[in-house]
């Protein structure tokens, strides 16, 4: 910031210096007017014609129309009509006295003016009326109280001169005030001020005339009251003017403080005032709202920016609180500072107000934005990192791992550390949990403190730690580094007055050639456990070590052949109303037609889907199929919803919402005619993870069910995770359904469960006619299973639709009613918007 202070002094120096000049000009025309006067004997004029001419004078310049040009006045009056008759009636000095002393009145009286701007005014006058009375002189003019003589060329010329002295004299001077340019103040306002004096010119000539010809003075007795009326009409227009300009300038500034940067909300604001109010400095102070901090800004821009207090507030300063017009809201106070003691008109007063308000709202907006910016950033970072440690998470380690896979990053051998500590439940066992969760986060200090440039330590969860070791020359470095971290470790810790000592096993694992992040994790827990059993604190991973299936491996260096020549296909297993026994959607089930091991169920393979690279373009071909077999069930008149399994890993990935979305408008199928069968196997960790891809996808309205339910961890938990629409109960559930009470009672709940939360129930395994109708009597009306028909090409299900069964397209067994028997209630839409395709339970 400049120094604000040199700057002031430079421009009261060159206001004295002219002020100065002006009052020694003025001193010297009113010697050569006084022996002009001696010279030519000029007559002492009549002592009431005298007070007349001041008394006139003194009131002209009392009803001057103000202009505000930073802390000066300046403005237009009538002076200059007595002032030609009296130049006209008595001699130049008397006038120039007449003059002084009625502008020496008015100041006086008025105390906000200061000496220098009095000394200024006088020393103008003095100019103006001496180069006007010389004007006069020159032409023959000679001041006669009893017979005056001027010709109209005379009093126009004597005018003119009055005219052009008094803008040589006044624009320099404003110049310096304003910090502005001498042309730029001389054309601001320059055809009012040619207008104003024409009338001016006018009126005088009609006054002197009058005068000059000898007629009755009555004809001047309604000039006062034209003069009135065009002062009236002059104040008016150039006071509408101003205020037009100062609304437009208003709202041009209150567009400049729609930012939601603070910064530069204040600094316009302070900058702005300036010009807006004609103040020398703003100042605005936000220690009202407890924020230590004051923004001070003069013509030039922003002087100060810092703590407070703030420097202005005396009696030529003007304070106005930041506050919203229904005063909800305060953010600080706004100073004007003047050089001087003003006071400021109503309009003003108003507009102050205005801009205090809408700076006020525009403070408020602008920390409101920044509040919600380190919100975000805060969600940001809560997200990709853990709580307790402040370490990155495993959500953000696998994207950073992605990055690597994705090829967007070059930073050279890439290898995992996977870190368990040793014997940790002692710890929490023995010292509570809350001396647990300090050595968590003193093992999270040092690992991060030892991890290398470009390393990333997350916390998986509990005492699991892994460190992605990334520009590692050569393969061996990783071992290196990592016996490194885990010596960081070994130096005793205190806790609660307490010496442990920390152990820790590690496994490394170089970055696979496919399989991506999960592959890797894979195998840092093999090495992990490696080293565990053999006592060591690290071991890196060999393949000739891994206890994995070799069958399945062999599997999953196929898949990606297997996804590239689409030998996965897709069969369907009708659900089935097992009232009615017509078919109300169909369950969409991946096969691999292997060319060498034959046909693969997904029990065969898709744990290796799972944990290979191959998963997002799996899930993607399945889908495809699934919803291809729907737009040709459509086609043949069967408006029949598909339901697709759905890995958890897939949920994992931040692009399957949009690739499923993707995929129904490919098809062009409706987003409820989908359903994604979820599995209730979920861990609490896990459904958290997914909230986010399933909240999107429901509310696409994608229906989503809960598949395998009551096998897993609470249903309760589940449901208060999953905005499902539908849940499947499990197999072994129906199996048991007549020989075990729990069994049945397990049904039923969920049937109740259901029908409260306005859910669907599908039975899985339904096998047998007994077994139908006993799910029927608990309430639950829909199931699929090889009593009704086993999973089947997307044709074959046309098929035995068109055929249906007993002469009844689109069922496939006999009801267990007449047509009339039931009453069917009006199908309601479930909760979150997706409609559903099976009919509601009995009650």
């Amino acid at each position: 910031m400049r120094n604000r202070s040199s700057n002031d002094d430079a421009t009261d120096r060159q206001l004295k210096l002219l002020v100065g000049l002006v009052v020694v000009l003025a001193l010297g025309a009113l010697g050569l007017d006084i022996w002009h006067a001696t010279v030519t004997h000029a007559a002492m004029p009549n002592p009431i014609l005298l007070a007349t001419i001041f008394l006139v004078v003194a009131v002209a310049y009392r009803v001057k129309i103000d202009v505000r040009i930073h802390s000066s006045r300046s403005g237009s009056s009538w002076t200059e009509v007595p002032i030609m008759v009296g130049l006209v009636l008595i001699p130049i000095p008397w006038v120039v006295l007449c003059v002084a002393a009625g502008l020496t009145t008015i100041r006086l009286l008025n105390r906000a003016y200061s000496w220098n701007k009095g000394l200024f005014a006088v020393g103008k006058e003095v100019l103006v009326v001496s180069a006007s009375g010389a004007t006069f002189a020159l032409l023959g003019v000679t001041p006669n109280a009893t017979e005056p003589r001027a010709t109209v060329g005379a009093i126009i010329a004597a005018y003119l001169v009055f005219w052009i002295v008094d803008e040589l004299v006044f624009h320099p001077v404003i110049a310096v005030a304003s910090q502005s340019t001498i042309s730029k103040s001389f054309r601001q306002g320059l055809t009012t001020r040619a207008f104003s004096h024409l009338a001016r010119l006018v009126t005088a000539i009609y006054v002197i005339e009058v005068l000059v010809s000898g007629a009755s003075l009555l004809l001047l007795a309604f000039v006062p009251m034209v003069v009135a009326c065009l002062h009236l009409w002059e104040s008016r227009r150039l006071r509408t003017k101003q205020e037009r300009e100062a609304w437009r300038q208003l709202a041009d500034t209150t567009d400049e403080l729609s930012s939601v940067d603070l910064n530069q909300v204040l600094y316009v604001a302070a900058g702005q005032g300036t010009r807006l109010f004609s103040a020398d400095v703003v100042e605005i102070d936000l220690t009202g709202s407890g924020v230590n901090r004051v923004i001070r800004a003069d013509a030039d821009g922003v002087t100060y920016d810092g703590p407070g207090p703030r420097k202005f507030g005396g009696d030529s300063s003007i304070t106005t609180d930041l506050e919203t017009r229904d005063r909800s809201y305060r953010a600080g106070a706004l100073v004007l500072d003047f050089h001087g003691k003003i006071r400021l008109t109503e309009f003003e007063r108003y507009k102050l107000k205005t801009f205090a308000s809408a700076l006020c709202t525009a403070i408020r907006n602008a920390a409101a934005y920044a509040e919600l910016q380190r919100l975000n950033e805060q969600n940001a970072f809560d997200a990709a990192h853990d709580p307790l440690t402040g370490l990155a998470n495993r959500r953000e380690l696998y994207e950073r791992a992605e990055e690597y896979f994705g090829g967007r990053t070059d930073d050279g051998v890439v290898a995992l550390l996977l870190i368990d500590l040793n014997h940790f439940k002692e710890v929490n066992d023995t010292l509570g949990h809350g001396a647990g969760d300090a050595v968590l986060r003193e093992v999270a200090r040092r690992l991060d403190d030892a991890a290398a440039p470009g390393d990333l330590v997350a916390r998986l969860g509990g005492d699991e730690f892994a460190v992605l070791l990334v520009n590692l020359v050569t393969p061996a470095l990783a071992t290196h580094r990592a016996e490194q971290m885990l010596s960081a470790l070994e130096a005793t810790l205190e806790v609660e007055g307490m010496q442990i000592t920390v152990e820790a096993a590690g496994g490394i694992a170089l970055a696979p050639g496919s399989g991506g992040i999960n592959e890797l994790m894979r195998r840092a827990d093999v090495a992990m456990y490696q080293a565990k059993r053999a006592g060591q604190p690290t071991a890196t991973y060999a393949h000739s070590q891994d206890t994995a299936d070799v069958g399945r491996l062999m599997l999953g260096g196929e898949l990606q052949r297997a996804v590239a020549k689409q030998e996965f296909v897709v069969d369907f297993q009708p659900i089935v109303d097992l009232g009615s026994g017509e078919i109300i959607s169909a369950e969409a089930l991946a096969r691999w037609q292997h060319p060498e091991h034959g046909y693969l169920t997904p029990m065969q393979f898709l744990e290796t889907v799972e944990r290979s690279g191959q998963l997002p373009a799996f899930a993607d071909a399945v889908l495809d199929q699934a919803l291809a077999a729907f737009c040709v069930w459509r086609e043949a008149g069967y408006d029949l919803p598909v339901a697709v399994n759905v890995s958890p890993r897939s949920l994992l990935d931040q692009r399957f919402p949009a690739t499923v979305l993707a995929q129904l408008s490919h098809h062009n199928v409706p987003a409820d005619r989908l359903v994604l069968e979820l599995a209730e196997t979920l861990t609490i960790s896990q459904l958290d993870t997914v909230g986010r891809a399933l909240a999107e996808l429901r509310e696409a309205g994608v229906g989503l069910a809960l598949d395998d339910f009551g096998t897993g961890v609470s249903p309760l938990s589940v449901l208060s995770h999953i905005p499902v629409n539908q849940l499947k109960i499990d197999r072994d559930f129906v199996t048991a359904v007549e020989t075990s009470s729990e069994a049945a009672a397990v049904i039923r709940s969920t049937v109740d469960l259901a029908r409260s939360l306005h859910l669907t129930v599908v039975a899985e395994g339904v096998e047998s006619e007994p077994q139908r109708h006993a799910l029927w009597e608990l309430g639950c009306v829909a199931g699929q299973g090889h009593l009704f028909a086993r999973p089947m090409a997307a044709a074959r299900l046309l098929g035995a639709l068109q055929r249906g069964s007993g002469g009844r397209p689109g069922s496939l067994a006999v009801p267990l009613h007449d047509g009339g028997a039931v009453v069917r209630l009006p199908r309601r839409r479930p909760s979150g918007g997706a409609r559903s395709a099976l009919p509601h339970q009995p009650a």
